[in-house]
């Protein structure tokens, strides 16, 4: 038997289990009712190709520091662009980039300093690499929830904030609570995963490590660095995106599903 028909006979499990799971959730989206029941398709779909483009592309680029920062600046850059495109209308998607790029940019950079200046971890490729592109993903999520959640919330008690406003409070005054409650609500997830990680939740990074040949112990030292950066990352991001949003004037327009 030929090497490409072994290979596609070890894939074909997976492409089983790919497009079952795929149909079964666009199933029970679209018998529920949700909009958009198709999405799963799309970004199943997207998340291979994308997959299979970057596993090409790592194996030739894993120990070029150069290429490797160029990788990691490509994924800040589509992070930012779908944090800003979720978490503002489209008429303020440029005001959005600037806003989730600069909260991003400051979290991930702040995080990834402190662990490489204190020896957590070595300044290698592939740790770059591993810790860079994991606090990006997460923090993409959390500006995410960040911005779309402060932008419902205070469209929804606007009359709160009116109430305030009326009442000569200003308007960052005025949508303060607002504006805790969004991040607090943004980082439940990350402080969720950490609580619970090695009872509930055995991460990627640290499964990933394993059959990769490390020890346990040493997957676990690399899994709460990878944690901690998330959580500081998140916190930093979720905070400042209150801190640009937060001097409201207008109620604000909601953001499209």
């Amino acid at each position: 038997m030929s090497m490409d028909a072994v290979s596609l006979t070890a894939l074909l499990p997976t492409l089983i289990a790919v497009v079952l799971l795929t149909a079964i959730t666009t199933g029970a989206l679209a018998a529920a009712g949700i909009a958009h029941p198709g999405s799963a398709v799309s970004a199943i779909g997207r998340g291979v190709l994308q997959l299979a483009a970057i596993s090409v592309i790592l194996s030739g680029v894993i120990s070029s520091p150069v290429l490797i920062a160029l990788i990691l600046v490509v994924m800040f850059a589509v992070a930012v662009t779908v944090a800003s495109r979720r978490a503002f209308a489209r008429g303020h998607r440029g005001h959005g980039v600037i806003v989730c790029g600069s909260a991003m940019f400051a979290g991930i950079v702040t995080a990834t300093t402190v662990v490489f200046a204190t020896g957590a971890l070595d300044l290698a490729p592939r740790y770059a690499l591993a810790i860079g592109a994991i606090v990006i993903g997460n923090t993409m999520s959390i500006a995410t929830l960040t911005g779309r959640g402060f932008v419902h919330a205070v469209n929804e008690r606007w009359d709160q904030v009116e109430g305030w406003l009326a009442l000569g409070a200003t308007p960052r005054r005025a949508t303060a609570d607002i504006g805790r409650f969004a991040v607090r609500e943004a980082l439940i997830p990350s402080l969720d995963q950490t609580r619970t990680t090695g009872l509930v939740v055995l991460p990627g990074a640290f499964v990933g490590a394993i059959f990769g040949g490390i020890s346990p112990v040493d997957a676990g030292r690399f899994q709460i660095v990878v944690l901690a950066s998330i959580l500081c990352a998140g916190t930093i991001t979720s905070l400042l995106i209150w801190l640009w949003e937060g001097d409201v004037k207008q109620r604000p327009s909601l953001v499209a599903t």
